[in-house]
């Protein structure tokens, strides 16, 4: 369950919110149409729509939300860094950790901007779906969206007259999940926002472009990689599954990465040094062990400089913590 909130203290604090970002809007129908809008999309309608959300505002038709999404005049650099503004006044935090998730919404035509069967964690499947990357900001005192970037598929991008029928611009170029998360996190650290790690899932752990850029900007980083991921080590190029079973007993520490619906989530933890001769900084695997199952699961670890192990723990904890809270309240 979401957890409840006071209704006028909710309603001042979006009120807040919404001034803050009526500069942004060219037309005052524009201005209050923002605000209908926005409490439609934070009402936990089971479908999101011009038409469910026209019903919700009590609207008879979807003209208005329609017109709203392709025609209303509206600063979008404007209103990113406004949001970015607001979580970092409430969350901002040096130790902070940035979340790379990615989520789809599912469609029925062809048409909408960057739809194709593929993947979406949304249904769990793949789906015709739009999928977009998401950066969220994490800190103890809560965590909420910084930005996202919608992923176009190489099928979209190879086809300039549905390009242009559906208005996508003539200058975007193809890039890869990986490389919008990189985009997404730079364009936060250079606009001030502070943090000090990022984390992901396999998409991100094993894109190497990433984990090496976001060493060079100084953050530390837990991202998931594959059972069979390669790993550089001193002994050579080893699977980290294989790292994994010859480890000895006393590599391993039990560790909660958090508390959960049925109390801390324990697991063995383990940590082998890694080599990255080009990179900066402290580089591990960092292996996780399901004390029941004895099942694992694996990640690229660094640090800027030397951590203990539980702070490595935590941020993976943290990574599981926003997509449970995402799929509760949502």
């Amino acid at each position: 369950m979401c957890p409840s909130v006071d209704l006028d203290g909710w309603l001042e604090a979006f009120e807040g919110l919404a001034g803050r970002l009526d500069r942004r809007f060219a037309r005052p129908e524009s201005r209050r149409r923002m605000r209908r809008f926005l409490r439609g999309l934070m009402a936990g309608l089971p479908r999101v729509n011009c038409w469910t959300l026209a019903e919700y505002a009590g609207e008879a038709s979807p003209g208005g939300m329609q017109h709203f999404l392709a025609a209303a005049v509206w600063d979008d650099d404007g209103l990113r860094a406004d949001l970015r503004d607001y979580v970092v006044e409430r969350f901002g935090d040096p130790e902070a950790v940035f979340v790379f998730d990615e989520t789809g919404d599912v469609k029925k035509g062809s048409r909408t901007v960057g739809v194709q069967r593929q993947y979406t964690g949304t249904a769990g499947r793949v789906e015709n779906a739009q999928v977009a990357v998401y950066l969220t900001y994490a800190t103890p005192a809560g965590h909420a969206f910084l930005d996202n970037a919608l992923y176009m598929p190489k099928s979209w991008m190879a086809d300039p007259e549905r390009r242009r029928a559906a208005g996508v611009p003539d200058d975007l170029e193809f890039a890869t999940k990986p490389a919008l998360a990189r985009r997404l996190v730079e364009t936060a650290l250079d606009t001030g926002v502070p943090g000090r790690w990022a984390t992901g899932d396999e998409v991100y752990g094993n894109d190497p472009a990433l984990r090496a850029a976001l060493a060079r900007r100084g953050l530390g980083y837990v991202l998931a990689v594959a059972r069979t991921h390669q790993i550089d080590t001193k002994a050579g190029r080893r699977k980290a599954i294989d790292l994994a079973v010859t480890l000895p007993a006393t590599a391993w520490n039990r560790i909660s990465a958090g508390s959960g619906a049925k109390g801390q989530r324990l697991y063995d933890w383990a940590l082998v040094a890694t080599t990255d001769q080009d990179l900066p900084g402290q580089h591990h695997l960092l292996i996780r062990r399901n004390i029941t199952t004895g099942e694992y699961a694996f990640y690229r670890a660094h640090s800027p400089a030397l951590v203990p192990l539980a702070a490595y723990v935590r941020v993976a904890g943290i990574r599981w913590n926003v997509d449970i809270d995402y799929a509760q309240c949502i």
